[in-house]
């Protein structure tokens, strides 16, 4: 249990996001999920749903529609995302962390009421049931209480509104707004793990990894379009976090994250100009 008078920075937390890449390939995921339970202190892990929720609804006769990138989630892709996120990834996860020794449990954004967030209001597109957060979603007391009694929260990309409608919500922003509200009481450190070194001057050249940037110099490379557009929604995210105190944001190679605990350079490191 926390010591009472505990005040921020006496426990460091992570909060780790994975995506896609590293949940459609079982042998990167058990490796992942090995280094993750080596990590010292609190950490949570967040999980987006990969390609076996466009799998399941094409076997199940269900049309994936995307606009610019986004999929549209109307009732039967919400079943499906449900059963998919919250399910079978979610338990799987799960699982294998009990296997590696971390007591995992797995969430959804509903259980304990931990994340609300608001559906998506139409403006040009109608995105369906598509939930976005604001400063007021996470309910950090919550999810504090569940890692002192012992557990490390793993939660899926599903969030609910508190009146009884889930919602597919952007793990990245999950994992985002889990640190900022958290960083009142922890020291936060915030991870996206990916299929990349970190933030790539080249795309296409891994060893062009940018070993660290601060809003100055994010600003800078922007201007220079080093920076591949489809990072900048992550960058931004990140810069937010830190903006709103979260210690540091780190973007990297899932199959690397090992290099944490052991002291070993990993990804690209975000930090305030301070």
């Amino acid at each position: 249990m926390a010591k009472q008078g505990e005040i921020k920075g006496e426990k460091d937390l992570c909060v780790i996001k994975i995506g896609g890449n590293v949940i459609d390939n079982s042998e990167n995921l058990y490796r992942f999920l090995k280094d993750f339970t080596a990590l010292p202190g609190e950490k949570i892990l967040v999980h987006g749903g990969g390609k076996v929720a466009t799998q399941l609804s094409e076997t199940l006769g269900i049309e994936s529609k995307l606009v610019d990138g986004r999929r549209i989630t109307d009732i039967e892709t919400l079943r499906v995302v449900t059963m998919v996120y919250a399910g079978l990834i979610n338990k799987n996860i799960v699982a294998q962390l009990q296997r590696y020794g971390t007591n995992a449990i797995g969430l959804t954004g509903a259980d304990g009421d931990f994340i609300r967030a608001k559906r998506r209001p139409v403006k040009t597109v109608d995105y369906g049931f598509v939930g976005d957060l604001d400063e007021n979603s996470i309910k950090p007391e919550n999810v504090s209480r569940l890692m002192e009694a012992g557990f490390t929260p793993v939660f899926c990309a599903l969030t609910h509104d508190g009146g009884g409608q889930l919602l597919n919500t952007n793990a990245d922003t999950i994992a985002s707004a889990l640190a900022v509200a958290l960083a009142k009481k922890y020291h936060t450190t915030l991870i996206y793990c990916f299929e990349k070194k970190g933030v790539l001057k080249d795309i296409n050249d891994e060893d062009s990894l940018i070993k660290e940037i601060t809003p100055a110099h994010y600003e800078e490379l922007k201007k220079q379009r080093y920076i591949h557009s489809g990072m900048l929604p992550k960058l931004d995210n990140a810069f937010n976090a830190i903006a709103c105190g979260v210690k540091e944001v780190i973007i990297g190679h899932s199959g690397d994250l090992g290099n944490l605990a052991k002291k070993l350079p990993f990804g690209t490191h975000l930090n305030s100009d301070l």
